[in-house]
């Protein structure tokens, strides 16, 4: 991933019209496979000063892959008129300082933290523990597996990293599953079953925890399913997979 700067200077009767030309570049934008997202941002103490920031896939994908794309040529044409104007364009790697202010709780905090999610999947084991369909799966689980999963969750919630330091993080949680020869009968059950537990002992109920909640069992559930099946994908090398609210933020009322 790299981060392209556009800096322009842009005078006030072009403004208007600036504005609207990027509109219409957007849609270009919209529809190039290399490009991750945008913004155009105007200075609120300098009007004229404008910022564009677009995210790309990659230095090797903006320049040859979309500027000798097919859509290039569409996002050329509405800018162009204002290339002079442009003070700055060049490619910015994010470094490791990043993170999040307090204007929202994490998802781990609104949940209720370490003990909202170890009363989860303690109890969750338990209900894994009588059902016909899932207790086989999980028979022989190591006594401490209902903590290690309270701490893979909370840490993929915004919580302290301690499946990545005490238990090996993404590629030791996706190695758990290879050779599982999980289904898709499993793969439901498990989801339903911890859904309904995440309602039994009382985690939020607001509809946007809920939305994000259920985003991430759907997207864990299909990658453990992957990484059972008879051909899974090389283990992963990247970071623990981080969730955060998305485009709704928690409902305060």
């Amino acid at each position: 991933m790299i981060v392209e700067y556009i800096r322009y200077r842009i005078a006030d009767e072009r403004r208007a019209e600036f504005e609207k030309a990027y509109l219409r570049a957007a849609e270009a934008l919209g529809e190039a496979e290399q490009c991750v997202d945008y913004e155009l941002a105007r200075c609120t103490e300098d009007p004229g000063a404008y910022i564009l920031r677009i995210r790309w896939t990659s230095t090797k994908d903006h320049l040859e892959g979309f500027r000798r794309g097919e859509h290039f040529a569409a996002f050329f044409a509405e800018i162009k008129p204002y290339v002079e104007s442009i003070e700055e364009m060049r490619h910015y790697e994010v470094t490791d300082v990043v993170g999040r202010g307090g204007a929202a709780p994490t998802l781990y905090e609104w949940a209720g933290g370490a003990e909202a999610f170890g009363r989860l999947f303690t109890r969750f084991y338990e209900r894994v523990a009588e059902d016909e369909l899932l207790a086989p799966v999980f028979a022989g689980m190591d006594p401490h597996h209902p903590q290690h999963v309270a701490a893979w969750l909370g840490e993929v919630f915004g919580g302290p990293a301690r499946y990545s330091t005490e238990h090996g993080g993404h590629r030791h949680m996706a190695s758990r599953h290879v050779g599982r020869a999980l289904t898709e009968e499993h793969r439901r059950r498990w989801v339903a079953l911890l859904t309904d537990t995440a309602d039994e002992v009382g985690l939020p109920d607001d509809p946007e925890f809920r939305a994000v909640f259920a985003y991430y069992l759907e997207w864990g559930t299909r990658m453990a399913l992957i990484y059972s099946g008879p051909n899974p994908p090389p283990l992963p090398d990247t970071p623990m997979p981080r969730w955060d609210w998305g485009i709704t933020p928690p409902y305060r009322g």
